[in-house]
Parts: structure tokens; sequence; C-alpha cells
């Protein structure tokens, strides 16, 4: 008999922070890959900023997730080191949890599951949304990456010639997915300089 393939489990946190929309585009992006099942814990801050910033609600939100946790259940199954994850992507990441995270205090899923993956060796994407920032701020994103955190802010790129608000967030969460391991073929990639600025089509 053969057994079924696992799929990649990638665990999501959405937090405060602004930027509710780089969490939701990555949940949409995991959607389209056949082998990616995500576990997604959203923050009690968080519920607010989405609805506020995307007119989504948080269950519209929930619903591109496979399993969905509250950020007190700290009994979940991602909170443990035996369950097997390809990574996980806090997207956005506010300053308070970047804190919880780089000082090692889970009191919550988020920053439980975030040590977890630090502490298996799992890739950890941090795509902090603060500007500007402090020394304080400066210190705990050195401490998260002494820890082996990915500090990814979502810097948009503009050598894919974005035409919209969209293609930006969507290169920017495509480009932090692939620390994990999860690639799509709809991400542009740089072939060099040349004439089209190095993307087919461009």
């Amino acid at each position: 008999m053969t057994l079924p393939a696992q799929r990649r489990r990638v665990v999501v946190g959405i937090t405060g922070a602004s930027g509710a929309v780089y969490g939701i585009r990555t949940l949409q992006i995991c959607r389209e890959i056949d082998d990616v099942e995500v576990h997604l814990v959203i923050s009690r801050g968080s519920r607010s900023t989405i609805h506020a910033e995307t007119g989504m609600s948080v269950s519209a939100v929930a619903d591109l997730a496979d399993v969905v946790y509250s950020n007190d259940d700290l009994g979940a199954a991602i909170s443990s080191g035996s369950f097997t994850t390809a990574g996980m992507i806090v997207a956005p990441c506010s300053i308070k949890t970047l804190s919880a995270i780089a000082n090692s205090y889970a009191d919550g899923l988020i920053s439980r599951s975030a040590d977890v993956a630090l502490k298996e060796r799992r890739p950890l994407v941090l795509m902090v949304r603060e500007t500007p920032l402090h020394r304080g701020h400066l210190r705990l994103l050195s401490l998260a990456a002494d820890s082996g955190a990915v500090i990814y802010p979502p810097v948009p790129s503009f050598y894919t010639r974005p035409g919209s608000l969209d293609e930006m967030v969507d290169h920017t969460c495509r480009r932090a997915l692939q620390q994990l391991g999860v690639t799509t073929p709809e991400m542009a990639v740089w072939r060099g300089m040349d004439a089209g600025g190095g993307f087919p089509g461009a």
C-alpha cells in the first residue's frame, strides 16, 4: 500500500501591526499550492486591523487556512517541536511580537510557535512593520536574528516594474515564502540586467 505524501505544514501568524494584507496574501498564495497545509494564528490586536485595512472579516481570513488556532491556545499542536512544520511566517509582525520572540517570552501561541521554529532550527520569517526604527527596535531585530530568525521587512521591489500595490504585495509575500522553501512559478525571477529589466514580459 502506498501512503499519501504528507503536505508541508506552514505556520502563519497575523499580528496587529499595520499591513494585514501581507498575512492575507500569504494565505491566498499557500492555497494555490496543493502540497501546503496552513496553520493560522490571528492575534487579538489583528482582528480590528484586518477589518479596518482590508474590509475583510476575521472569519473570511480564517477560511483561507486549513487549521486555525486561538493565540491563547498554548496547548495547540504547533506549540510543540514534535509537530513538524516547514517553518513559520509572521506577517505582519508587530514590535510587541518581535519583542516577545527576541526575548523568548512565549506569552501567546504566535510567540510560542516562533520560539519552537527557532529551537528546532526551522525557518522563521518576521515581516516586521514599523518605521522609523529607534535603537530599541534595532536591538530587538538583532536579538531575533542572532537566534536564527529571518528579518524580512515588507520592502517593495521596484525592479519587477509593478503596476499596482497588489503586485507589490504579491511579490513580497512570494519572496518571503521562498525562505521556507515554498516556491511558486508565478513569481517574477531576476534573470540578469537586459533590455527588459531581467523579467519576462517586463
